[in-house]
């Protein structure tokens, strides 16, 4: 497709989860398909030239370009990025962090921070199959179905929304400083996400790994894809947060967006 020229010859990652398909299903170039945190490293490391990764490595790496108006972003319940744990909430004394997304990692650890009645040991598993633990993604997705009723969930995102008033923006897509055309790049991710969002009802029933009546509720009503200034105002309060509680240098600025 002609629209989407600016694209070709470069290298380009995307989340594997259901979330992102309708960011890049209308896309026909190839595509790395990877977890947030691997895109986000490939990225840093030169190895992709634009990729979708989470927020808090958009807000960690200087000099990228964020694509304006594109997000994967909640207001309200998300679903698919949870803490799930057994008894009080006041009693859960480790966390076990899933390494997909570094946004996760560090919404939970803000969360405990800000909000916590104490701050929890971290650790890079469970501990036993009761202790508590951050999934995302489709890994929290068939958490849920399976494992649902044993454990208490707290959604990340309606929790964010409920403290702050404010949409969660999980991850945007980042474009390395040095390659050229980023108008040109932006513009072509802001049409395959109208398409792709169009396309929602078609690309629901081309995924069977998720009920499809499961699927179609999850991509239009917990998970958002715009990125205004509802969602820009809470990116920048999760930085404020970040920075308050030394989980971002303070001289981290604010994103670029073309």
């Amino acid at each position: 497709m002609k629209e989407f020229e600016a694209l070709r010859g470069l290298r380009v990652g995307c989340v594997r989860y259901l979330n992102s398909r309708p960011l890049i299903e209308p896309y026909d170039g190839p595509v790395v398909l990877d977890h947030p945190s691997v895109l986000a490293a490939a990225l840093e490391r030169g190895e992709l030239d634009v990729a979708l990764v989470p927020v808090f490595e958009a807000l960690r790496l200087p000099g990228y370009r964020a694509v304006d108006g594109v997000s994967i972003s909640s207001l309200g319940p998300v679903w698919s990025v949870i803490l799930a744990y057994q008894g009080a909430l006041a009693g859960v004394r480790q966390v076990a962090l899933d390494p997909a997304s570094r946004t996760s990692v560090h919404l939970c650890k803000l969360f405990f921070a800000e909000w916590g009645a104490s701050i929890p040991e971290y650790l890079p598993e469970p501990a036993s199959p009761e202790a508590a633990r951050v999934l995302i993604g489709n890994q929290a997705i068939a958490f849920r179905e399976l494992h649902g009723e044993q454990y208490q969930i707290l959604d990340f995102g309606e929790e964010w929304t409920r403290r702050t008033g404010l949409p969660f923006v999980f991850a945007v897509w980042l474009i390395r400083p040095e390659v050229p055309n980023p108008g040109q790049i932006a513009t072509a991710f802001r049409e395959i996400a109208r398409r792709g969002r169009a396309q929602i009802p078609e690309i629901v029933a081309r995924h069977r790994e998720h009920h499809a009546g499961f699927a179609l509720r999850y991509l239009t009503e917990n998970v958002r894809f715009d990125l205004g200034a509802e969602e820009k105002k809470g990116i920048g309060h999760f930085r404020n947060l970040l920075c308050k509680h030394g989980l971002l240098p303070p001289e981290s600025g604010a994103l670029q967006f073309v």
